[in-house]
C-alpha cells in the first residue's frame, strides 16, 4: 500500500485516508470561500468563538458552547489545511 493510501488521523480525530482528509478540507475551503460562505462563517464565529459567558454560566451551557466552538474552530483548521495543501501541491 502506498504511503498516500494509508489511514491517518484527520484534523477531526477520525481515521481516514490522507486523500479523503484532504478532500474534506478542500471542499470546506471552497464552500466558505464564497461571499455567502464568508458571511456564514463570520456569523458562526459571532455566536460561538466571540461569545462570552458570565460567571453564572452553568456546566451544561458551557459544555454546549464549547462543542459549538470546537466545530467552528474545526472549520477554520480545515480552511487552513486546504491552504497548506494548495501551497505544497
Amino acid at each position: 500500500m502506498s504511503k498516500d493510501n494509508q489511514t491517518n488521523i484527520g484534523l477531526d480525530g477520525y481515521p481516514r485516508k490522507k486523500e479523503e482528509d484532504e478532500r474534506i478540507s478542500m471542499d470546506i475551503a471552497a464552500l466558505f470561500s464564497t461571499p455567502s460562505g464568508q458571511q456564514v462563517r463570520q456569523y458562526l464565529k459571532s455566536i460561538t468563538i466571540e461569545a462570552v459567558h458570565g460567571p453564572a454560566v452553568t456546566d451544561e451551557v458551557l459544555r454546549h458552547a464549547e462543542g459549538q466552538r470546537y466545530i467552528v474552530g474545526l472549520i477554520d483548521r480545515r480552511i487552513n489545511h486546504a491552504s497548506r495543501i494548495k501551497q505544497n501541491g
